[in-house]
């Protein structure tokens, strides 16, 4: 039976080793055997007992407290995505394969009503789950992955970025930039639900197509994607320079909801307005890259 055992252990021995002593207030001492920090030390800055905190490291979750889980990633010097990830793996871990099975699948189709919404938005906007399946765009976001639709009605950035590298190390200026925060955001989706087929198959493929990705998802790092900045080079208008907002939808919290817009009087918005004429003309008109 399939646990999500290893990914904690993995998880925390990788965080463990990422913090230096002297940044939670303790010693460095000669012949240190480990790097980062012991985990008697982990145990000491949680109160917990070695033996316990020895067992939560080697993957065993269930019934661990929330009080503890927080004493835990204060130790470990975790930021917010990846506390809530060790809060997703605790619940993961405390919830039966044949429980988590009957929970709603994660969605392949938009519902009309957000395509309307999309539609509704003059900047870039698309709705994607968190196998990071484009789901549904408006016209300009269809612009601006329009090599991506050109083959595939509902693309996949991961499998785009590892596996489609031509295109991806043209339209990203940083792509390992770009493939950390991809692998990141699926690696905090498999935290939330182990059990995803879909999202297995996606990593199993991914994996085995792909060193780089293999190289990545062993890093065991998470992130939240809410806000922030893009850097792209489309094919038809050149670099763009691109600010983020993301929200997950009450309805389905697997779905996210994202605008990409550019700062007024800038090149981008010059350019994002050259992207929409050419959109509203023919969307086939869109250069692409192969």
């Amino acid at each position: 039976m399939s646990t999500n055992r290893d990914d904690v252990r993995e998880f925390l021995v990788s965080r463990r080793a990422r913090v230096r002593p002297d940044q939670v207030g303790l010693p460095a001492g000669p012949n240190r055997r480990v790097a980062g920090l012991r985990r008697g030390e982990v145990a000491m800055l949680a109160d917990v007992s070695v033996e316990y905190y020895s067992r939560v490291e080697r993957g065993a979750l269930a019934g661990v407290s929330d009080g503890v889980l927080h004493a835990i990633a204060g130790a470990l010097l975790l930021d917010d995505a990846e506390r809530d990830h060790l809060f997703d793996m605790a619940r993961a871990a405390n919830t039966s394969p044949a429980r988590a099975r009957r929970r709603s699948p994660m969605p392949k189709v938009l519902r009309p009503s957000l395509q309307f919404a999309l539609d509704s938005f003059t900047g870039i906007a698309f709705v994607r789950n968190d196998r990071l399946d484009l789901l549904g765009a408006n016209p300009l976001g269809r612009a601006l992955y329009a090599d991506l639709y050109a083959d595939d009605a509902r693309p996949n950035l991961a499998r785009a970025t590892f596996l489609r590298r031509e295109w991806a190390d043209r339209f990203h200026p940083d792509w390992d930039l770009a493939a950390d925060q991809t692998v990141a955001i699926l690696r905090a989706a498999a935290g939330h639900d182990p059990y995803d087929r879909d999202l297995q198959d996606l990593v199993g493929e991914l994996s085995t197509r792909s060193p780089e990705f293999r190289a990545k998802w062993g890093a065991h790092d998470v992130r939240r994607h809410a806000t922030g900045e893009k850097h792209f080079v489309h094919p038809a208008v050149g670099p763009l320079h691109l600010y983020f907002e993301g929200s997950r939808l009450m309805s389905d919290p697997s779905l996210s909801f994202l605008v990409y817009t550019a700062e007024p009087g800038s090149p981008t918005a010059d350019a994002l307005r050259v992207l929409g004429s050419i959109a509203a003309t023919d969307e086939r008109a869109v250069p692409t890259v192969r």
